[in-house]
């Protein structure tokens, strides 16, 4: 068998971290999603997938207003609150993209 032999993404499938939600890779309506600890520390929210995978198990973390597991999907429009001691702050996802220059995080999402 060749493992190379079949390369299509298939809805569901995982390819480097970022899942392709619910219609076909080549459409252009598909809708990427990733974990939510992968996605503050992608996006530089928090700088490190460790602390921000303890601050979901805590309960500091919350997705459109429910507290959030690591493990949650985030997807484009999403909002998220992090409790930063007394602070918080709340964003709302605007990209969802496996790799990006530090310089243009703030592209991923806006504060509310």
């Amino acid at each position: 068998m060749d493992p190379l032999r079949d390369m299509r993404i298939a809805e569901g499938e995982i390819v480097s971290g970022v899942r392709l939600d619910r219609r076909a890779a080549g459409s252009p309506a598909a809708e990427q999603v990733m974990r939510l600890d992968k996605y503050l520390k992608v996006s530089r929210i928090i700088k490190r997938r460790t602390v921000a995978n303890e601050a979901c198990d805590s309960g500091r973390v919350m997705l459109n207003d429910k507290i959030a597991r690591a493990s949650a999907e985030v997807k484009v429009g999403d909002v998220i609150e992090v409790a930063f001691g007394t602070k918080a702050v709340k964003v709302r996802v605007t990209s969802v993209q496996e790799t990006i220059r530090k310089e243009d995080t703030k592209e991923m999402f806006e504060y509310i």
